[in-house]
């Protein structure tokens, strides 16, 4: 049988302004109306033997995930959820032991980026059996990609000795090159994109681990003797998981065993990195420009084009991205798509709240959106998925004015408990204790308007929840 397990710590900075720290690229509805979390998930199907999948997860994106998964009626083993980003040497660590702790020494893993795209389902299958019989006779195995292109944004692997029929020794990994060097690899036919995709035995990982990184080993097993469960998530002790060092499995391990072997993966993958990938997966007109939303070109060529809330229109322009959001808007030439990062580290420095969230924030009970502010006043629409309940709360510094669109609300203020329907209202003084559930079978809907001298989400006092955010003042 194979375990997979599921990496989804990463932001996908590169695919900003849709990924955001909050909600990053693995969440995002890019393709199919599936996010490409849920893609990977149903990828999993065409497995003939493999188990409920482990996910290894940011602790923030605990209830995307849990929500995701349970939207497309996905079982999970178990979501593990990294109190911070160690990069993945850790992850990897935390799910083998997870097996361990299972009886499940010999448990192959397939493990999987969670932000991948790959369109030839079949030949995933018969590199992941490939790679099977490789991983059963105690080798590291990684997936390889046969280039297409001299590709500078991927670090790469060079393999010239056939191991068998099924895969090759593993030469060197080689971190990402320039363009000429690029050119050099796609033309000698030894080099392969390195896709960050592995399989092997949960002891033999660990047995290397333990070899070459021993204080990953260490500091995993503690944060695991120390993590606790919650709700349908184990939480990893905080304390002993940050002394991991930010080590991705290449640098910890794959770089320096001599059990190394790679697996050629030809099933149409992309790594969907930056917006260059989104347009060439993207079907596109005569003039080669392709796009989600609203838009329209003329006189344009192979542009990329995601609106969201308005028309967006290009005009004698080629080669060019325009990704629109509500609160954000980003024109950049493909050629420079390796740069986004650069340009949200900036943003960042500047403390720009665009990097962190959207103005659609989600929340384990539904989500609320951004519809106006001023200096003593803030406007949200909220959304209350069916049974659902915000925490029992108050505010120091702000009043709250709820106004019914659509359901049915019962709210709880005081001491109190009321119903309202559509076109009903009621006035939630600050310092006054207060919740909102949904007792109906569809959303419920508000339109929330906050008075204050201070409207900040840090202004809330969490008294009761049943989400296991008690000890948190965020919403």
């Amino acid at each position: 049988m194979i375990f997979p397990v599921l990496l989804s710590g990463g932001s996908g900075t590169r695919l900003w302004p849709l990924s955001r720290a909050g909600f990053p690229k693995q969440f995002l509805d890019l393709f199919q109306g599936q996010s490409l979390f849920q893609m990977t998930l149903l990828r999993l199907n065409c497995l003939s033997n493999a188990s409920k999948p482990i996910v290894i997860c940011n602790e923030a994106h605990r209830f995307i995930i849990s929500e995701q998964a349970s939207d497309i009626k996905v079982a999970l083993s178990s979501i593990m959820l990294e109190p911070s980003p160690r990069n993945t040497a850790p992850a990897i660590a935390i799910a083998a032991l997870e097996l361990m702790r299972q009886g499940k020494a010999d448990a192959i893993m397939l493990v999987l980026p969670s932000d991948h795209v790959i369109t030839k389902e079949q030949a995933f299958v018969r590199a992941c059996e490939k790679a099977k019989i490789l991983a059963e006779k105690g080798y590291l195995v990684t997936f390889g990609i046969k280039p297409s292109r001299p590709e500078t944004g991927f670090g790469y692997i060079k393999a010239t000795k056939k191991l068998s029929d099924d895969g090759f020794e593993i030469d060197e990994f080689v971190e990402k090159p320039n363009s000429e060097t690029a050119k050099t690899y796609l033309s000698s036919g030894h080099y392969f994109w390195n896709s960050g995709m592995f399989m092997f035995k949960a002891s033999q990982i660990l047995n290397e681990l333990s070899n070459y990184h021993p204080k990953i080993v260490e500091a995993c097993e503690n944060a695991i003797a120390g993590g606790v469960s919650d709700l349908e998530f184990f939480r990893l002790d905080e304390k002993a998981f940050n002394l991991n060092p930010l080590d991705s499995i290449d640098y910890a391990v794959m770089e320096k065993t001599s059990r190394a072997a790679m697996v050629m993966l030809e099933a149409g993958w992309s790594d969907v990195g930056a917006w260059p990938s989104v347009w060439e997966l993207q079907e596109k007109d005569q003039n080669g420009n392709a796009g989600h939303g609203d838009f329209m070109t003329r006189d344009a060529q192979n542009n990329y084009i995601h609106s969201e809330k308005r028309l967006v229109t290009l005009l004698g322009v080629e080669d060019l991205m325009v990704i629109e959001t509500p609160d954000a808007v980003m024109v950049a030439h493909k050629d420079r798509a390796q740069d986004v990062k650069q340009l949200v580290d900036t943003l960042k420095k500047d403390e720009r709240p665009e990097t962190e969230a959207h103005k659609k924030i989600y929340r384990p009970w539904g989500y609320f959106d951004s519809v106006d502010h001023g200096e003593h006043f803030q406007i949200k629409r909220i959304v209350v998925k069916p049974r659902e309940k915000l925490s029992l709360q108050l505010h120091h510094k702000r009043a709250e004015h709820w106004v019914v669109v659509a359901g049915k609300a019962k709210v709880y203020i005081g001491d109190e408990v009321k119903f309202l329907s559509e076109n009903e209202s009621i006035y939630i003084p600050k310092e006054t204790k207060h919740s909102l559930e949904n007792p109906g079978d569809i959303n419920l809907e508000i339109i929330e308007i906050q008075t204050g001298s201070y409207l900040g989400e840090d202004d809330i006092v969490r008294l009761e929840d049943r989400y296991g955010r008690i000890l948190k003042n965020n919403f």
